[in-house]
């Protein structure tokens, strides 16, 4: 019986394909990716006053993690102890933009939200994108950048006047729930 083993040679080289990816990301996250995404945040930071430090954390070889961390701060919320005058700060975390180099070499790009300690569940990190070393750019970090500012104003700026509105339908044609009226 001979085997045919075309198709199962082809998916070896591609495997093997991707493990040679994965030695190349990771040597270019010291000497291209790291050093881009360093210099760009601080230009940014320092042209439009953002306030933010950049925080490495490098304790984990081939997991490097570039920070733009936007601080911690008192909220001006306090909590008053029983029986005492005694008031405790409940400190906001600002939020932060976070460049992870993953398992692969790719590198992760996700915002961590604003939050106050102990009041409520911070949200999750969320997720911008995954790309590879030769992908990113001073003009993707910007627009990463700029993604945080927005996702922190809003945080910020919550209130419940905007009503949340699903819109369904095809093309051009759309369709607007919660009794509001429809769009062409």
């Amino acid at each position: 019986m001979k085997l045919d083993l075309g198709n199962l040679k082809s998916k070896v080289e591609r495997y093997k394909g991707i493990l040679q990816n994965t030695i190349d990301y990771r040597s270019k996250w010291e000497s291209e990716s790291k050093p881009l995404i360093v210099k760009t945040l601080k230009s940014i930071n320092k042209k439009v006053g953002l306030g933010g430090k950049i925080e490495l954390n490098d304790n984990m070889e081939n997991l490097g993690v570039v920070i733009l961390n936007l601080g911690k701060e008192k909220s001006g919320i306090f909590e008053n102890i029983p029986d005492s005058d005694i008031k405790r700060s409940l400190i906001k975390s600002n939020g932060a933009l976070v460049f992870q180099q993953l398992f692969n070499g790719k590198i992760m790009v996700m915002i961590l939200p604003p939050h106050i300690e102990g009041y409520g569940e911070p949200r999750p990190p969320k997720n911008l994108e995954i790309v590879r070393p030769e992908e990113l750019n001073d003009g993707y970090i910007l627009r990463y950048v700029d993604e945080l500012v927005n996702e922190v104003a809003n945080w910020e700026d919550y209130d419940d006047d905007q009503p949340t509105i699903n819109k369904i339908g095809f093309g051009n044609q759309q369709m607007i729930l919660d009794g509001a009226e429809e769009e062409e």
